[in-house]
């Protein structure tokens, strides 16, 4: 794909949602990780309907470190993977506090030090917490920027790579939410509705359904 494709692609995307942002609900640049952290293989209505619940009785560090792990895990029980993810959360803020005053990180390597805080996440609250031009490549972002040909890689760190290469920098910092909602809502899995995709001429899929 050249860069004027990608240049409009962006353009288009813009056009349709100015201001993109996740849709995890939070308050707070903790509450933001915690969201991210709990968000993985789970879809945000879930994460969103268990820490509506959580936030409003402990939404600090020290708050969930005083709830403990067993009391966590009840609040964020239909999630994926809650057990680990719950303890991953607990030791995550003990080092908040030990090593950051209770503060969120800004840096990767930080960030990345904590428990269950992977690249992905990290991407992710360094962009929508810190406004830095990174793109954390999910499913959805994997899936998009194979099938039209925006960035393609056989992995997630090389897609990202690559879209950090050939994402105009004037596009960066919303490329994250744009990617992201338009494999949600357009660009699905199983069955692409194309026939309302707003860059269906631009987009490379050999499969297209309209």
């Amino acid at each position: 794909m050249n860069s004027e494709k990608r240049q409009e692609i962006f353009s288009r995307l813009q056009a349709k949602t100015a201001n993109p942002t996740t849709e995890l609900e939070y308050r707070s640049t903790f509450e933001l990780l915690i969201s991210v952290i709990l968000s993985a293989q789970a879809t945000d209505v879930s994460v969103n309907a268990a820490t509506r619940k959580l936030f409003a009785v402990a939404n600090t560090p020290q708050d969930i470190l005083n709830l403990g792990e067993e009391k966590l895990c009840q609040y964020v029980q239909r999630i994926g993977l809650y057990k680990t993810k719950a303890r991953h959360i607990i030791q995550t803020c003990r080092m908040l506090l030990d090593r950051h005053d209770g503060s969120v990180p800004e840096t990767r390597e930080a960030l990345e030090a904590l428990p269950g805080v992977g690249r992905k996440t990290a991407n992710v609250v360094l962009n929508t917490a810190f406004g830095q031009p990174t793109i954390g490549v999910d499913t959805h972002i994997f899936r998009v920027s194979n099938r039209t040909g925006l960035a393609t890689g056989k992995t997630v760190l090389e897609v990202e790579r690559k879209l950090l290469k050939f994402v105009p920098d004037r596009f960066k910092p919303n490329a994250h939410h744009w990617l992201i909602l338009h494999g949600r809502y357009v660009c699905q899995a199983r069955t692409p509705k194309c026939n309302i995709c707003g860059i269906v001429d631009l987009c490379e899929y050999r499969h297209k359904k309209i």
